[in-house]
């Protein structure tokens, strides 16, 4: 089968909380940011949540799988290489990619004692996201949970730069950069969160070392890939590399950067509700934008009107109805 996009990536069990500034102090977690803790770590804060009888929601999730379901929604066949467990949360995320018509080749063959990821997404009053991970199996993804046929069949190879974070995850996508040295397919990167991106710049820069063609990452995550710390001296970083860089600015839009080029887009103004997912959205959109053959500023434009619409909803998910009308925005190709 052939498929437009192609994305390695953490398969976490995503639960949505609303919460205040007070709680994430309780629990000592830092605001709008990646925490990565132990499965008792998790627990913990998970019964606090529950002892308060905050109300969430809960979906198949990690970055990755975000960006496949938000291109798949709108016509994209996709193909998510990832690793759960054959626990009720694994079952069940598998059975969420489906039902979304994202591909994926199944269990994996070696069945280890760990559960599948999951990860508490807590969101502040102002509609920023603060986000704790258990990875379980997920950081167990190796080389051998690869399909390299449905890789080697997609247009786009798309990596989630939570990769980084574990040996494993990262070996595989170098495995995946060796096999695609002789091949005709776009290679996409997301940043994913600043903290990651200083703290494992070394395995970045690897994979830049391959020839990226894509990257996705908002302001502060630029700054901390550039080392700068003035989003402008950021962008005129970005100017220099031979990849398309598109920046997530927030409500302001996003930033274009191309062969020595900077296009600002301006953004949708909305009431937001909440901020998760819509980076996920937006590289998903684009991708899928992207393959239509339409010119890179009408692909942003498109891109920040579906995450527009995911900051004004509760969770990282549109309804078909909001898909349906953000793809009426698509412009015609060029």
């Amino acid at each position: 089968m052939k498929y437009d996009i192609c994305a390695l990536g953490n398969a976490l069990v995503d639960t949505q909380f609303m919460v205040s500034y007070e709680f994430l102090d309780s629990v000592g977690l830092e605001a709008d940011q990646m925490t990565l803790v132990s499965a008792e770590e998790q627990n913990t804060i998970t019964k606090k949540l529950e002892e308060l009888g905050i109300e969430s929601i809960s979906d198949c999730g990690g970055s990755a799988t975000n960006s496949l379901v938000a291109a798949s929604s709108y016509g994209a066949a996709c193909h998510h290489v990832c690793r759960v467990s054959q626990d009720d949360d694994g079952v069940r995320y598998l059975d969420s990619l489906k039902k979304a018509n994202v591909y994926h080749k199944g269990y994996s063959e070696e069945e280890l004692d760990l559960p599948t990821g999951k990860c508490l997404i807590l969101v502040t009053p102002d509609a920023k996201r603060t986000m704790v991970s258990m990875l379980g199996v997920s950081a167990y993804m190796n080389a051998n949970d690869l399909d390299l046929e449905a890789i080697a069949n997609s247009k786009i190879f798309y990596i989630e730069g939570y990769m980084v974070t574990s040996d494993e995850n990262f070996n595989a996508v170098i495995k995946v950069l060796d096999f695609l040295k002789d091949k005709n397919i776009l290679k996409a990167l997301s940043l994913s969160d600043p903290g990651i991106v200083n703290g494992f710049r070394d395995k970045f820069e690897k994979i830049e070392s391959y020839g990226i063609d894509m990257v996705f990452g908002n302001d502060d995550e630029a700054q901390a890939f550039s080392g700068e710390s003035e989003l402008n001296k950021a962008i005129d970083f970005l100017k220099q590399k031979s990849f398309i860089s598109l920046i997530t600015t927030g409500s302001k839009g996003c930033i274009v950067v191309n062969k020595n080029n900077s296009n600002m887009v301006s953004g949708v103004n909305i009431e937001p509700v909440d901020t998760n997912g819509a980076g996920d959205m937006f590289a998903g959109s684009f991708m899928y934008a992207y393959l239509q053959n339409i010119p890179l500023e009408s692909c942003a434009k498109f891109s920040n009107y579906a995450a527009s619409k995911i900051v004004e909803t509760f969770g990282p998910r549109l309804s078909l109805e909001a898909v349906s009308y953000t793809h009426l925005t698509l412009p015609t190709k060029a």
